[in-house]
Formats: structure tokens, C-alpha cells, sequence
């Protein structure tokens, strides 16, 4: 049957069956044009289906494996992954562009390189999403902010083009608290992404689109920027993996600054190991360096530190939370690790300092903006970033005085320990409601991290009433492969990472 017009298609059909001698009734002749039809298509070329929605939670291993036997193409895994988005994006707000056209291109060419056996590595066609701080050309790099809405960037960020470099192919730009300070805010540019555990709850900020992409099902590996704990606490929040590396591991060029002292990039995954190669990705790590290189291999013998003391005795703890904590340790001891509960470095100090860090280089970095175009900024966002002018330069000094001192006290305790673990935050996910009134302060146990630079993988180990628990495990400098083979472990031994929330309605 050579026409594609199913009218010139029938008209074929009958001529052949006439000449065949044939005498059918129109029904008949109707029928049996159908099963020719379908005949006459199939063996014109075999078609691949799309694969069904189910493929879109195999982690990027398997998909990698699928992509290379020839079960799965990029294209079509691209576009189950823009299907998802269109079903669930409404409820979730994760994203604030889908670059759908440019996704199914990129697909294209992943499925003809792959073809041809050029391999670039396992997040070859596979769909990654970047926070809307981070530069991806051709795509406003908001920040969430008023004055940015056209901020159209001319060039990729090092990291996305890492990223492409490698094969991934970027589907769109995910949402952000403004300029990664407060929230959630419903007057920003963009509505607040919801929590997919509970969309009344916050998501944690600010690369809250991160991580509602992942846990909501859209995407298996995504990138945020991690500030004052900005990829770790909507981990703990949103039951998935943030991945805080050791400072300076990941290049910020093309990254919005916040505060350069403290700023860092980093993936938020479904899976520990997804984080991993997401990591050694856009660090350029490999063989020995790779953070990915102890994965599978045992715990037994490593030594913890658990700084219990972080946590445990604060009047503000759910009693949930210490009981996951004392859990997860009790799970690790388990696997032969040697636990030893160790005092951190005194908090409340440190995350002042931290804040006084965070505020002052924010406020340099953006006061001449602060005074020539408030009206680039949400009010709320404004109000956080010229917090920064008060502080001086003597409490500036005696901020980062405090902070090395922090550092060399994780560095003595990870002299003794091969890694540290302390709680992520000392709640759940708080109600959305009241940040709406005001900025809220939410009781997390991340900043100090961003001033000692330490890498800190955050990962989930339980539930309370339907919501997320999390923890942080904490390395030497540049020892990311340790706290990924801890991770592994723990969550190879337990369940919490294949839980998944209520799909939406």
C-alpha cells in the first residue's frame, strides 16, 4: 500500500481485491482492508512505542543499560519524561521552562551516538534538570526575581556543559527560593513548588524544584546550589539525595552568586549512587578520584562519629527524628561500622557566624543593584540581601575566626573518624501556611558546613506522619568517595529511598 492517505489507501485496497477475483460486501471489504493495513505498516518498518510511564522510575543504570541494548532511545525516554511533567507539573511547579524541542534534538543525537557506538558515559541521554540559578543558553536564568524574568543567558554554565559534554540532555529550568534566600513566597516570580509528600508543606529552599522533580517522579538527577544548605534541606524535606561537595570541587562559572566564600554546586538524585555519577560528571572526577569508586563495598571497619549532640537535647527536636537518627546508627553498626558518639563544635555559634558570612557577601555582591533597582527584587528577597550592611568588617573578621575554628574542629574529630553523622533538621517539613505571613526560621543543621567546606551527602532514613526524615553524613575534604560508600550501604540495607508519595490527582 504505497499512499498514506487511508481514502487513497481503500481505493488500492479494492483495486487489488478485484483483480484478485474477490467479491466482498462493504463490511467485509472494510475488515479486511484493516488487517492489510495493519500488515502493510508492520512490515514496512518495525515502529518503537513509547515505554510506559513505569519506565521513568528505573534508576539511570538500568536506563543507561536499556539506551545501549536497543530496549529503550533517548527520544522516547525524553518523551515520557515531558509526558510525566505535562501530568504532574501543575500540581508540583517544579519546573519554571521546559525546553522540550531542544530535549527531543539533543535525544536525537544521543540516540545516533550511542548508535554508532560513541559512548560518553552513563548519563549519556539521560534527562537532567538545572536549577534556575544556573546559566543553560537560550533560557532566562531568573533566580525566581522580578528584574530577571528576561535575563536570557548566551552561554552554558562549566557545569551544564560538563553536563552535555557528557551526553545528558537538559529538559529545563527548575525552581528556586529568590536569589536563594527566603521562602516560600507566593509573590515571586514564579508560585512556590510544592512538596509532593504533602503539597501543603514547604519544600525547603532554596533548590526546592530539585528536589520536587526528583521525588515527585519527573526526573532521576537534577543540579542545585547549596548556600546555607540550599540542596540538603529540601532533600531532608522531599525524601531524596542532596549532594553538598567539598567547596571549590565544582566549577561556578555561569552559577548566580550568592555568597563566594560559601557557595557551592551540587546534584540532587533519587539514589545515592545516581548522586554520585551526577557528581563525578560535573566535577570531571574518574578512576581513583571518582566519588563514585566505593560503591558496594562494605562499611565494616569504617568508623562514625555521631554527633548526637547537635540534635538530640534541643527542645525543638521531634522525639521522631532522634528515634530515626538512633535508628539509622543502629542500622550502620549493623553493617560493621564502629559508632562513636562525638561532640561537634558548639551550632548556634557557628550558624551565626555563618549567617553573618552569608549576609555580608551577599549584601556586597548586590548593593549596587539594592540601591539603583529595588524593584528588580520581591520585597522579602530584598529585605534578606541588604540584611548584609550591618555587619562590619571587625564582626566580619571575628565571623570567619569562628568559622576556621569550626573547620579545624571537624578536622580533628575526622582525624579520629572516617566520617561524621548528625541529623539534617530537627522537624519534618513545616506547614507552607505561615511563610506566607513572614519569613520563617526553619531548624536545620547545615550552614556550618558551608563556611568549613566540608562534603556532606543528605540523605533520607525515615518517616513521621507521612513526611520525610533526613540525615547528614559528613567527609574530609575532597573524600567524597567515603560518605558515598556510607550512603550506599545504609541504603542498600533499608527501604526509604524506594518509598514514593502519592501520586497527584
Amino acid at each position: 500500500m504505497c499512499s498514506d492517505d487511508r481514502s487513497d489507501r481503500a481505493a488500492y485496497f479494492r483495486d487489488r481485491a478485484k483483480a484478485a477475483g474477490l467479491r466482498l460486501s462493504e463490511g467485509e471489504a472494510e475488515s479486511l482492508f484493516g488487517l492489510a493495513a495493519w500488515m502493510s505498516d508492520g512490515l514496512a518498518g518495525p515502529t518503537r512505542a513509547a515505554p510506559d510511564d513505569a519506565v521513568l522510575d528505573l534508576d539511570i543504570a538500568e536506563l543507561g543499560a536499556r539506551l545501549r541494548d536497543g530496549r529503550l532511545t533517548s527520544v522516547a525516554l525524553i518523551e515520557a519524561t515531558l509526558q510525566r511533567i505535562a501530568e504532574r507539573g501543575p500540581s508540583y511547579l517544579a519546573f519554571y521552562a521546559v525546553a522540550g524541542e531542544q530535549a527531543r534534538l539533543d535525544a536525537q543525537k544521543a540516540d545516533a551516538e550511542l548508535a554508532e557506538g560513541q559512548d560518553r558515559g552513563p548519563l549519556h541521554g539521560i534527562p537532567v534538570g538545572i536549577k534556575d540559578m544556573i546559566d543553560v543558553a537560550g533560557l532566562a536564568t531568573t533566580a525566581n526575581a522580578p528584574g530577571r524574568r528576561e535575563a536570557v543567558a548566551t552561554a552554558d554554565a562549566e557545569v551544564v556543559r560538563r553536563l552535555s559534554e557528557a551526553g545528558a540532555v537538559i529538559i529545563g529550568k527548575l525552581a528556586t527560593y529568590e536569589w536563594g534566600t527566603v521562602g516560600p513566597d507566593k509573590r515571586g516570580l514564579f508560585p512556590p513548588a510544592k512538596n509532593p509528600w504533602s503539597l501543603e508543606h514547604i519544600t525547603g529552599g532554596s533548590s526546592s524544584g530539585c528536589a520536587v522533580a526528583v521525588a515527585g517522579g519527573l526526573l532521576r538527577t537534577t543540579i542545585g546550589t547549596d548556600t546555607g544548605g540550599s540542596v540538603r534541606g529540601p532533600a531532608f524535606y522531599c525524601g531524596v539525595v542532596g549532594f553538598k561537595p567539598t567547596f571549590g570541587s565544582v566549577p561556578e562559572d555561569g552559577v548566580l552568586t550568592m555568597s563566594p566564600s560559601m557557595d557551592h554546586v551540587g546534584p540532587m538524585s533519587r539514589t545515592v549512587a545516581e548522586a554520585a555519577l551526577t557528581f563525578d560528571v560535573i566535577a570531571a572526577k574518574s578512576g581513583d578520584e571518582a566519588a563514585a569508586r566505593l560503591i558496594g563495598q562494605s562499611v565494616s571497619g569504617l568508623s562514625i562519629g555521631y554527633a548526637r549532640n547537635w540534635f538530640a537535647d534541643d527542645p525543638q527536636v521531634m522525639p521522631a527524628v532522634v528515634a530515626a537518627m538512633d535508628a539509622a546508627l543502629s542500622k550502620l553498626s549493623e553493617l560493621g561500622a564502629s559508632i562513636g558518639e562525638i561532640d561537634l563544635p558548639d551550632y548556634p555559634s557557628v550558624e551565626i557566624a555563618a549567617a553573618a558570612i552569608l549576609h555580608k557577601e551577599s549584601f556586597d555582591f548586590h548593593a549596587g543593584e539594592l540601591r539603583e533597582h529595588p524593584d528588580a527584587y520581591g520585597r522579602r528577597a530584598f529585605l534578606s540581601l541588604a540584611g548584609g550592611f550591618a555587619i562590619d568588617d571587625r564582626e566580619l573578621a571575628a565571623a570567619r575566626q569562628i568559622g576556621r575554628e569550626f573547620t579545624l574542629g571537624v578536622n580533628r574529630l575526622l582525624d579520629a573518624y572516617d566520617v561524621i553523622i548528625t541529623v539534617g533538621a530537627l522537624t519534618t517539613a513545616l506547614e507552607a501556611a505561615p511563610f506566607e505571613k513572614e519569613a520563617v526560621w526553619t531548624p536545620m543543621r547545615t550552614i556550618g558546613f558551608n563556611v568549613s567546606g566540608h562534603p556532606v551527602l543528605a540523605m533520607p532514613i525515615g518517616f513521621h506522619e507521612g513526611l520525610p526524615i533526613g540525615m547528614q553524613i559528613i567527609g574530609r575534604h575532597h573524600d567524597e568517595a567515603r560518605i558515598i560508600q556510607v550512603g550506599h550501604a545504609f541504603e542498600q540495607a533499608t527501604d526509604f529511598s524506594l518509598q514514593r508519595p502519592p501520586i497527584p490527582i
